[in-house]
């Protein structure tokens, strides 16, 4: 019997729309079917999952993509504040950023992120990122069940 992919929230935090629109689009393309929310700073991510206004009735995310460099609260910062929460920690982080800096890699690593991708320059590029981040975490890997977000039939 093959597992039903799990229709957690994505949760993209990075403060250039372009991306965020390009992200959007090569989700669809690659068939995930899970909702899909990007905010444009680590401040707004770190509202959204502490659900202050205006995200008061956001569902918690079951997967956080998240751009390293970002105004107000950077990516480090918001990694750090993440998993020093309770009640966050358990959400896997993928640092999805334009740096492939070895240092980067090792700090996001030391603060507790899940992967950490260096985005592809083209669009089938980053499909074919979304398809690995899809088939991995929506269809191998095992979510406890209160992260999961199933839409209402």
């Amino acid at each position: 019997m093959t597992p039903v992919p799990k229709r957690i929230t994505i949760l993209m935090a990075d403060d250039d729309h372009d991306d965020c629109q390009m992200a959007r689009e090569a989700i669809t393309e690659s068939r995930i079917a899970n909702p899909f929310v990007c905010v444009s700073d680590g401040q707004e991510l770190l509202d959204y999952l502490h659900r202050r206004e205006p995200y008061g009735e956001a569902v918690l995310p079951g997967l956080v993509l998240l751009d390293l460099n970002m105004p107000r609260v950077e990516g480090r910062q918001a990694l750090r504040e993440i998993k020093a929460d309770p009640q966050l920690r358990h959400i896997p982080v993928v640092i999805l950023t334009t740096s492939s800096q070895e240092e980067d890699i090792y700090r996001t690593y030391q603060l507790g992120a899940s992967s950490f991708i260096t985005k592809p320059v083209t669009f089938e590029g980053l499909v074919a990122v979304m398809v690995g981040l899809r088939d991995y975490w929506f269809e191998i890997v095992r979510l406890p069940d209160a992260m999961e977000h199933r839409a209402e039939a």
